[in-house]
Order: C-alpha cells, then structure tokens, then sequence
C-alpha cells in the first residue's frame, strides 16, 4: 500500500472565514517503508495570517511573499496525493483546508479529497487506543518515544515526519527503516524530492546484551512451575504451550 502522511499550516481557523493554506507537508511510505520522496511547499494565500496562527507556526506574512499560490502548484499536489491513503492527525481539518483550496481554483472534481484517497485519522485512532488521555501530536511523541526535540514550532514537513513516526510504532511496525527508492529533484519551493535526514535510532546506540539464566535461577524456576502445577491441579499455561510446540 502507498500512503502518504500529510499536514498543513494555515493562516489561521476555520476554512469558513476565509482562512487559507500557507504550507503543505507530505512523506511517502511503500509498504510501511519510508520512500525518500516529499512533498513541501509554501504558499502565498493572499491574505494575513492571524496572529495567534503565526504564533504556533511562525510562517510571517513577510515570509510568504513571492512563494507560489496553490493554483501553480496543485497539479503537482494532486498527483503526489492521487490514489493513496492519506495518514492525518485531525484529519477533518486538513482535508477541509485542500479541499476549499481546489475548489478556489475551479477544480470541483478535486475539491473531495475522498473521492480519490482513503483517509486514516490518527487523532481519532489514539482516542480510541487512549480514552481520556491528552493525544496531540506532542502528547503521542511522549507516550511512544518518538524524538520531537526539533519541534519548537508546528511545520507541515516536520510534523509529517514526526507523524509518520508516530504512526508505525502505534501500529507496531519497525520505525528504523532503509529508504526504498531515490525521489526526483525539486526546484527548492516545493514539489517532489530527497527529503532530509529523518531522525531515527542513533547509529551508534549500544546493543542490548542477552544474559542467559544461570543453573540456579533455572532450577528455581522449576521448582516455582511446580508449586503453581501442584496449587492449580494443572501444568502452567506457558508450560502447556511449550509441550504444544514441542509436539
């Protein structure tokens, strides 16, 4: 399956006043395997952004001048989206936001982002794993040991990779992954190419050392499998499974 994990900076909330994407951020995953190849752009909306919107992102209005408005980019969105399944965290929110952006620009067969990808909210996936618990993006770095040191702000990129990690290891997957495939250059504003380093385990980390039991502590083991067979009136269940693979 290819998927694509997304998110999207704005000039500020909701989509129903008026409020526009400033920058998109996308990685590749093949088969649970992280690709190399991204999307990221940043746009000129057309507008100010608010700022209480500038202070979780710190995309400045001055920032944005000269970068490129969706309309010259959402060809080259679209096909890099087409057809996967989109991973978002509050994904109602980012899809609201793409799909007003191509309904701005007149392309209504695109302006329902469901109708050409399937779309996995991590949100409501870690509420359902995690009834009543804070579950941001934050909160779901800390709960499951992904590295979000480089997040003083929110960054469409950024926080695409961080999801992406967050993403494999809260659905068990290996989150030390090899790059499946070499991306096309991009053009420095955005569109396809080699992403950045993606922070993964340490190079250098130590091995974990396995100590086997020594005779002692194995014969106390049996001894303890004993008293539990003798106090159950049946063997342990681990020793049940055991005879069974044996067998």
């Amino acid at each position: 399956m290819r998927s694509v994990v997304l998110d999207t900076e704005t000039t500020g909330m909701p989509v129903t006043d008026g409020h526009r994407i400033i920058e998109i951020g996308c990685v590749e995953l093949i088969g649970r395997r992280l690709t190399g190849r991204h999307f990221h752009v940043y746009l000129q909306p057309d507008r100010e952004s608010d700022e209480g919107a500038i202070a979780v992102h710190g995309i400045t209005n001055e920032f944005l001048v000269g970068k490129p408005r969706f309309r010259e980019v959402a060809d080259e969105f679209y096909e890099f989206i087409k057809d996967a399944q989109l991973i978002i965290h509050n994904a109602a929110f980012d899809i609201g936001f793409i799909n007003n952006e191509f309904a701005l620009i007149g392309h209504n067969e695109r302006a329902e982002v469901s109708n050409y990808c399937s779309v996995l909210d991590t949100l409501v996936m870690a509420r359902e794993r995690h009834p009543g618990q804070r579950n941001n993006l934050d909160a779901l770095c800390k709960r499951y040991g992904v590295d979000n040191s480089g997040r003083e702000l929110h960054g469409a990129l950024l926080d695409a990779e961080i999801l992406a990690d967050v993403y494999l290891t809260m659905t068990g997957g290996q989150t030390s992954l090899s790059l499946a495939g070499n991306a096309s250059d991009g053009n420095g504003n955005g569109g396809v190419a080699q992403a950045s380093e993606i922070r993964r385990l340490p190079a250098d980390r130590t091995v974990t050392r396995i100590i086997p039991a020594s005779a002692d502590e194995l014969a106390a083991h049996a001894t303890r499998l004993a008293i539990i067979e003798k106090s159950a009136g049946a063997p342990a269940l681990w020793v049940q499974m055991e005879s069974t693979a044996e067998v």
